[in-house]
């Protein structure tokens, strides 16, 4: 489909295939990451899992925050899976290399799912939003119904966008290059590859993150501007606390994936730095889903409670 001809590619060996260099050139720090991202990765399966089964198990958490969160919780999960037993094997292999068929459904899916978070996490803004500045009217407005629509939505939005973008960096001819100096399959380390003019696509790329960070962006922060708005105007100093405590989370974990997002795909990939790229790269693909369980459950009191009765439940269940 997309024209693997033998005049693009050099040889044989390198048609169905790419070469991940990493970090190859520094073996000692290969072992360090390896360690590091079986730790993190593990921690992310653990925490995002918990997440899922307690907000699904528990009634007292069967509301739209949760829903949105038990979201992002799997599309984390769904996320590190793309890309980080890929990294693990590549770390500890001679040869770094992925199949031409990996690499695309690795890009494919990590794009789709950068996206989809993208707008989930603005959708959870207007959750906060609705919760704090309409909390009279916010189980009519977060209904069960609208809350499926909008998760939908965030998904196949997602889906949908990431197959252009996916046809258009892999259409390139690469004129026998297969060397990706990155640590897995991403499209500003893919258009380096391209023989040819890149400018089309990078402002197809431009305009993507226009769409799907900026704007979603410019939606949290008009979020929250009402939502701090409305909590200035209260007047107890525990209602302020309260209110700002059931935004704080969300507001962390925005900040550090719109941050490595935004610092990886508003610049021209002709000017990307490459070791700072991966460092990026690396924080938000398996650094940002491990710290989210811990942003969402280390102050969150009704997490803490439902994880109470659920090892409570298994405690009495194992006694009978």
């Amino acid at each position: 489909m997309f024209g693997k001809r033998a005049g693009e590619d050099g040889n044989q060996s390198s048609l169905g295939e790419f070469i991940l260099l990493g970090v190859s050139d520094q073996p000692q720090l290969e072992m360090l990451l390896f360690v590091l991202i079986l730790i993190s990765y593990t921690m992310t399966l653990l925490g995002n899992t918990t997440i899922i089964m307690v907000s699904w198990l528990d009634p007292h958490l069967h509301t739209p925050m949760y829903f949105f969160l038990s979201n992002l919780s799997f599309l984390d999960l769904c996320y590190t899976t793309s890309v980080g037993p890929q990294m693990l094997v590549n770390f500890h292999s001679i040869r770094k290399s992925i199949s031409w068929a990996g690499c695309v459904a690795q890009l494919y899916i990590s794009l789709s799912l950068g996206c989809t978070e993208c707008l989930l996490l603005a959708i959870m803004a207007y959750d906060r939003y609705a919760a704090v500045c309409q909390p009279l009217r916010y189980t009519a407005i977060m209904s069960r119904r609208f809350c499926l629509q909008l998760a939908a939505t965030a998904w196949l939005c997602g889906f949908s966008n990431s197959v252009l973008q996916t046809i258009l960096t892999l259409r390139l001819p690469r004129c026998g290059r297969n060397q990706i100096d990155n640590l897995f399959c991403e499209v500003p380390a893919l258009l380096k590859l391209a023989c040819v003019d890149t400018s089309a696509n990078e402002a197809e790329v431009l305009v993507g993150v226009v769409i799907f960070l900026l704007v979603p962006l410019g939606f949290i922060l008009m979020s929250y501007g009402y939502i701090s708005t409305t909590v200035l105007k209260i007047r107890s100093a525990k209602g302020r606390l309260k209110a700002f405590n059931t935004c704080a989370s969300h507001l962390a974990v925005v900040s550090i994936f719109y941050g490595t997002a935004i610092s990886i795909y508003l610049q021209p990939a002709s000017s990307h730095s490459q070791h700072r790229g991966k460092i990026v790269a690396l924080f938000y693909t398996m650094v940002a889903p491990m710290l989210n369980p811990l942003i969402y459950t280390l102050r969150n009191k009704e997490v803490h409670r439902a994880l109470q009765r659920a090892l409570r439940r298994n405690v009495t269940a194992q006694g009978v």
